[in-house]
């Protein structure tokens, strides 16, 4: 089975789902954590990287990416498992058999091709066209944030992009694959600002057309509809750009608009993005989750933006992120009206927010009469089902004692209410596991000492004369020896080349980094590291005694007594050593 068929299933399951099918997990961090299905612990030491894309079951020692887990939870080898999983995925596996496999990959290699090619069409327009230009810039739009996002310009021609493409080689029929035909074989895109999409590696697979000018029954807006590129569903606009600021700042910003999104950025607030024109669905957020679990929102404050702002906390309280909400002042629809007006003021708005659930009683609050029984009970209501996805007790009270302040209500009858059974969410049904896996714990030093030395540079040098062959595996015997010259490692954001071949237990030490060694000091880690290494040398001698003592026994057997004096010297020298 081709790659190709392994990476398109694992990029369409968040692995924290497909785990959840078999264990109960919680939110720890950027991680979730549970109880081993492998081992009978009591305590939670099973971990869930989404950032990542691994697991790691601490009481086993073992882990990997969302296959190994699938194939040690159902007893199946990699095919089943695989096959398993594109069922769930929805990928027709048949697509990557053979022939059909390349071809797919070939085709979706000319579709990005084209892709870009459009791009650089688009912007060479933008560049010729004065009209254009002048709309451009009335959108406060300076020339680093159309150069960052890549913005241009479609011609008001038939076929201008079309004729230009096809002189280049590229079939009509890939051109309508890549979504930028309309249903009578034209150009799709007509007299628009064009903003291209991009994936999350910067590859673009579509575009945003913003009319420029009246054209009569044209739409503001025109996207590009579903190709084998672009899914609108999973697509998050300017997450490419905005990825490394996520990181910096610790949260993210969704907002409505991908203009909303530009302004933002020109504005110097880069960790903002949007849901590209449709609904936030549970892939946005879980896309947006592998970087931080602080979900900022800021949508539109007439009724589609409530509605889509309430819906959004539904899918985030399932995620497990933390979403609050940034309110816009009342004379402002959007972010970009905002940012043309004052752009400082949008500084300050992004960093005042407000709990998603205190925002939601407000909303209710203002929308029902709170003089009527009805209304009180509409409040209570939305807001008792929302508060049962909360697990933090003092979290509950709280709001349990502000509905009792809004609607006169006690907290006895609150919490009474709370306790029906028509507001309680339906308990999830684990699957069984199948199997049971083999604890490996004699390995268990090594993975912690190149856990420390991949955050700890004083541990690389305690640890630098051992030499590879104290660590057992060729995978553990690459990762000590890039560590040794590399320093400090640069594993982040994306592992490096060179060690692409043992990715994933890369990512497993670096689990065990964070879980193990993320709050100690530096004085606490060479601690930890001296002691590791000791061990090491201890298990390396105790290995050399086995050896010599076995190798004494067979030239003993022999009388074989020169070799037997040599033996004898030689284990006697190792344990005088010790």
């Amino acid at each position: 089975m081709h790659n190709d068929a392994r990476e398109e299933v694992r990029s369409r399951l968040a692995i924290e789902d497909v785990v959840g099918e078999y264990v109960q997990l919680k939110r720890a961090g950027r991680s979730w954590k549970g109880l081993s299905p492998f081992t009978g612990e009591k305590t939670a030491s099973f971990f869930v990287s989404p950032d990542k894309n691994i697991w790691h079951d601490f009481s086993s020692n073992q882990g990997g990416d969302v296959f190994s887990f699938i194939m040690m939870v159902e007893g199946l080898d990699f095919r089943g498992a695989l096959e398993l999983l594109a069922r769930k995925a929805g990928v027709d596996l048949s697509l990557y058999d053979n022939s059909s496999s390349k071809e797919l990959s070939d085709k979706k290699r000319r579709l990005l091709a084209i892709s870009d090619s459009a791009a650089v069409f688009f912007q060479r327009y933008l560049i010729g066209d004065s009209a254009a230009v002048t709309y451009v810039k009335t959108r406060g739009l300076d020339r680093s944030s159309v150069h960052e996002f890549r913005i241009g310009f479609a011609p008001d021609s038939m076929s201008a992009l079309t004729d230009f493409l096809t002189k280049k080689g590229h079939a009509k029929s890939d051109i309508q694959a890549a979504g930028l035909l309309n249903s009578r074989g034209g150009d799709l895109f007509r007299s628009r600002m064009m903003i291209p999409l991009s994936d999350g590696q910067g590859q673009i697979i579509g575009f945003t057309g913003r009319i420029v000018g009246d054209v009569k029954n044209a739409p503001k807006y025109l996207n590009t509809p579903q190709t084998i590129l672009y899914d609108k569903g999973r697509h998050v606009f300017g997450l490419f750009q905005a990825k490394q600021a996520i990181r910096d700042a610790g949260y993210v910003v969704i907002v409505e608009g991908n203009l909303d999104v530009v302004s933002s950025h020109q504005a110097g607030i880069k960790q903002v993005v949007a849901t590209a024109g449709t609904a936030m669905t549970e892939h946005h957020l879980k896309a947006l989750s592998r970087l931080t679990t602080d979900i900022r929102l800021c949508f539109d404050g007439d009724k589609a933006g409530i509605a889509a702002t309430e819906r959004a906390i539904g899918i985030a309280q399932r995620v497990g992120v933390d979403i609050s909400i940034i309110s816009l002042p009342s004379e402002f629809k959007d972010p970009d009206e905002l940012i043309q007006r004052n752009a400082a003021l949008w500084v300050g708005v992004v960093e005042k927010t407000h709990p998603a659930i205190e925002w939601i009683i407000d909303q209710y609050e203002a929308r029902n009469d709170m003089a009527s029984v009805a209304g009180k009970r509409q409040l209570t209501t939305e807001t008792l089902k929302l508060l049962k996805l909360v697990e933090d007790p003092v979290e509950r009270e709280h709001y349990f004692a502000l509905l009792s302040e809004k609607t006169g209500a006690s907290m006895a009858a609150i919490k009474e209410r709370f306790g029906q059974r028509d507001l309680s969410p339906e308990t999830k049904q684990l699957k069984p596991v199948k199997t049971e896996v083999e604890i490996v714990k004699e390995n268990i030093q090594q993975d912690y000492l190149l856990a420390l030395m991949t955050v700890e540079d004083g541990a690389v040098d305690v640890a630098k004369d051992l030499g590879a062959e104290f660590f057992d595996g060729v995978e553990r015997q690459a990762l000590y020896t890039y560590l040794l010259g590399h320093r400090p490692p640069e594993l982040e954001p994306d592992i490096p080349e060179e060690l692409h071949e043992i990715e994933t237990y890369v990512k497993i030490v670096q689990l065990k980094a964070e879980t193990r060694y993320s709050a100690l000091d530096g004085q606490d880690r060479l601690v930890e590291a001296v002691s590791l290494v000791r061990q090491l040398k201890r298990q390396q001698r105790n290995k050399q005694k086995q050896q010599l003592t076995e190798a004494l026994r067979n030239a003993e057997s022999v009388h074989d007594e020169a070799e037997s004096n040599r033996l004898r010297a030689a284990l006697n020298a190792l344990i005088k050593e010790e």
